[in-house]
Parts: structure tokens; C-alpha cells; sequence
């Protein structure tokens, strides 16, 4: 069993939801969890008949809460975006983005497939300097909060299994066979190179 938690990524195209939600959990139970966003910005929805309200990365949970308190209380409030952007005030300040985290993992997770092939691309442009294999495990999860919620639980199993493991890198694939046949999720993963 390795001596120290492991150290998770955990990458929506976001990091507004699935992301920081499995942050959340991951944090909660011990690990050593980071979280980020594979995109360019975020689209918080506005209501039906006007566009969504778009952020860069440099703008912080907090400025993003307030901004959308001050527009429309009601509908934030009710579609549980003031909710999320509060909770992820408490984890973090802002959003990062994947791909200008020169930091190693033990284990990346993806939130969706879109995130997954960009983390893969990215990892696979990089400078391979200490050859140090990472896997990329793709656990789909649709943008709500109850399966963010259930996501982030099975992000969690998932490390709580490979935290036992002397191996990460054999034990993965049985971990995620024994989980498909659990919940009966299919997982895209892969292993790339630091």
C-alpha cells in the first residue's frame, strides 16, 4: 500500500461542477486532489430566453457569485449555481486550467470525453521529461449537480481501491472491470507519459 495519499487530478472542461464536486469528496476523505478545467471558459446559463453568461479563467468563484446574485437571485438561486459557485469558494479561489499545470499526478480523472481526448492530447504534447507514466481514466458524467454528486463518488471508490493497491498501473484495469460491474459505467482510460 503506498505511504502517502495519492495525488488526483480531476479535469472537467469547467471547473465549475463535476470537477470541484469530486474535489470535494476526494479532499474529504484524505487524498491530495487538485481540479481543473480542460477549456477556454465556462457558460453559466441565463435563462431561457437570453444567452449564457460567459467567464475566462482569471475571473474567481467569488466575483462570478456575486456578479449573478446582483443580475437574477431567484434563478440563480434555483438552478443551484449560487450553490455550486459558493461551495467552490470554500475549496479554491478560481478555476485552473489542465493544461498550464506542470505539476505530476498519480492518477488523472476525467468528467466527460471531451475533457478526456483534450487532457490525452495535451499530456501527449508535453516535454516528456521524467518518462513517469500517468493514467487517464474517463468516468462520464452528465453537468447536474445529483450526477456530479455520483460521480464524484465513484471518482472516490476508484482512489480508495487504488490507494490499497502496491501497483496502480495493474491494478487499474481489474479496479475498473470490478466497478463497470457495479454501477455498469464503461470507462475510457489509457496511460500517458510526464
Amino acid at each position: 500500500m503506498p505511504s502517502s495519499p495519492l495525488r488526483v487530478a480531476v479535469v472537467c472542461m469547467s471547473n465549475v461542477n463535476r470537477s470541484m464536486e469530486a474535489h470535494r469528496v476526494l479532499s474529504k476523505n484524505g487524498f491530495h486532489v487538485r481540479s481543473f478545467g480542460a477549456g477556454s471558459h465556462v457558460r453559466l446559463p441565463r435563462g431561457a430566453r437570453n444567452p449564457p453568461v460567459r467567464y475566462n479563467f482569471s475571473t474567481s468563484y467569488k466575483k462570478m457569485h456575486s456578479y449573478l446574485f446582483s443580475k437574477d437571485q431567484k434563478l440563480y438561486k434555483r438552478n443551484g449555481v449560487l450553490h455550486i459557485l459558493k461551495r467552490n469558494e470554500r475549496i479554491k479561489p478560481g478555476r485552473e486550467r489542465f493544461q498550464e499545470c506542470p505539476d505530476p499526478f498519480d492518477v488523472i480523472f476525467t468528467c466527460g470525453q471531451r475533457a478526456y481526448n483534450r487532457v490525452v492530447a495535451n499530456l501527449c504534447a508535453r516535454d516528456q521529461e521524467m518518462w513517469q507514466p500517468v493514467p487517464v481514466v474517463n468516468v462520464d458524467i452528465d453537468n447536474t449537480l445529483e450526477a456530479a454528486s455520483l460521480g464524484a463518488s465513484i471518482i472516490c471508490e476508484l482512489c480508495q481501491g487504488l490507494q490499497q493497491a502496491d501497483d496502480t498501473q495493474s491494478h487499474l484495469a481489474k479496479l475498473l472491470q470490478a466497478t463497470k460491474e457495479k454501477t455498469g459505467r464503461s470507462f475510457l482510460h489509457t496511460v500517458c507519459f510526464y
